[in-house]
C-alpha cells in the first residue's frame, strides 16, 4: 500500500492524498508536479521515472489514512 506522502520532497508543497497533482517513484519519493518537472520526471535520489500518484479517497483514505510525517529537505 502507497504511504501517500503529505509534501513535496523538493519544495514542501501540500500533496493531499485525495487529490491529483503528485509524482511518485517506485520507492515512493514524492513531488509536486512544478518539481516533477524541473526534475525532468527523473527521481533526484533513485534516477528512477516520476509517475502520476494515484489519489486515494472515500471510504479507502478513512481506512488507511495518508502519512502526516513530512519529507520535504531544507535546501
Amino acid at each position: 500500500m502507497l504511504e501517500m506522502r503529505p509534501d513535496c520532497e523538493r519544495c514542501g508543497v501540500d500533496l493531499p492524498a485525495d487529490e491529483g497533482g503528485a509524482f511518485i517513484c517506485s520507492l515512493e519519493n514524492t513531488f509536486c508536479a512544478d518539481c516533477a518537472d524541473a526534475l525532468d520526471e527523473r527521481c533526484p535520489d533513485c534516477g528512477g521515472e516520476l509517475l502520476d500518484r494515484p489519489a486515494r479517497v472515500g471510504k479507502l483514505l478513512a481506512k488507511h489514512p495518508a502519512s502526516t510525517t513530512r519529507h520535504a529537505r531544507a535546501h
